[in-house]
């Protein structure tokens, strides 16, 4: 009798919150620049909405010559556009920041990546005019429940201004990895802002409302907001592009490896900028060696990179990663710490000891 071949294991998602759903990619097990749908991490702040998709229409409304209501046919019909691009939630790798702060303690896998088709919202808008008045567009999702801070009912909704709204690659999206985008991700249609954080890229739309004043909604207004003093409100700034940032895949913090010769890999990215250098450090950040990049840099994509580590020496290390933009953003030794935290880009750090 033959043995049979062991199962295959396959990693599965972090479970940080069942109600409403919040599980955080495994990131250091994802080898693909495609993260499968399984494993794509899931951030909601309400249960997941109730609503029949065959009688989906999509209105916009409010500041333009002609309000309309598109059907999902009709806007499958429109010329599409295909993105490539992450997905980082503004509270990744919050568990990091010290002092603490409160709220969902994500690791270093609130991440994805994967390729996105819809039609870009210019295009949409191009059917429906927008008054000179217009100054911001509001997007509504059928998502809703109490906030911790009211008794009262709230969609999920944000605003983007019309300048960031009307960039080519700001799509209403149907389509994740060639495949009609998940319902947990946002079905039948989510907008996708490529180079802000995820919370801008509404799920669910239920409609689009053009206005003409700063909106004031609390998952704009209250929250994905940067405060840095802990005891006011002064200085405060909207969470808007994506910070430089980097994560080391391998090897796993606090591991234990015999000597040898091994290959540090991981990824980096950036909102605005490109990804143009990754240094390494292995002694606690006191010199720094360049890393190869081993994928091709696209504009909303992470970049992989790797270095030789010939790990002869036994002992402990503090392996340190630092991404550097086309902008001259450079990831810092310390994050900006902020009430809420957000945006949280310190350079990468990891021990592990040599055995």
């Amino acid at each position: 009798m033959k043995n049979s071949p062991l199962p295959k294991v396959s990693p599965y998602l972090i479970t940080k919150k069942l109600d409403p759903e919040n599980q955080e990619t495994p990131i250091h097990f994802n080898n693909s620049d495609i993260v499968n749908e399984k494993l794509f991490y899931r951030r909601n702040h309400f249960p997941y909405p109730k609503f029949a998709s065959s009688f989906y229409f999509l209105p916009i409304e409010g500041l333009v010559f002609t309000p309309k209501v598109f059907s999902l046919q009709e806007i499958y019909s429109l010329p599409s556009k295909t993105i490539k691009l992450v997905l980082e939630c503004s509270g990744n790798k919050r568990e990091l920041f010290k002092p603490k702060v409160f709220g969902e303690q994500w690791g270093k896998g609130a991440i994805s990546q994967g390729i996105w088709k819809g039609v870009s919202l210019r295009s949409l808008l191009q059917y429906t005019g927008l008054l000179d008045t217009a100054k911001e567009i509001v997007f509504e999702g059928y998502d809703y429940g109490e906030r911790p801070d009211s008794n009262q009912l709230f969609n999920f909704s944000r605003s983007l201004p019309i300048e960031k709204a009307l960039d080519p690659d700001t799509i209403i999206a149907y389509q994740y990895n060639n495949h009609p985008i998940p319902f947990k991700h946002g079905f039948p249609l989510r907008l996708i802002v490529p180079g802000w954080y995820a919370m801008a890229s509404v799920k669910w739309i239920k409609r689009i409302i053009v206005i003409d004043n700063e909106f004031k909604g609390p998952f704009q207004s209250i929250d994905y907001v940067y405060y840095p003093s802990k005891e006011n409100d002064t200085r405060k700034t909207p969470v808007t592009s994506i910070n430089v940032n980097s994560t080391i895949l391998y090897p796993l913090n606090m591991q234990l490896m015999r000597t040898g010769v091994y290959e540090i890999n991981g990824i980096a990215w950036a909102g605005t900028g490109q990804i143009t250098l990754v240094e390494i450090s292995l002694d606690e950040g006191q010199t720094w060696n360049t890393c190869q990049l081993t994928s091709s840099s696209e504009k909303y994509a992470w970049v992989r990179w790797k270095y030789k580590w010939d790990a002869l020496k036994e002992g402990e290390y503090t392996i340190k990663s630092k991404a550097t933009d086309s902008l001259g953003n450079i990831q810092p030794l310390d994050p900006m710490w902020n009430r809420k935290g957000y945006g949280y880009n310190a350079i990468d750090c990891i021990k592990v000891k040599i055995e």
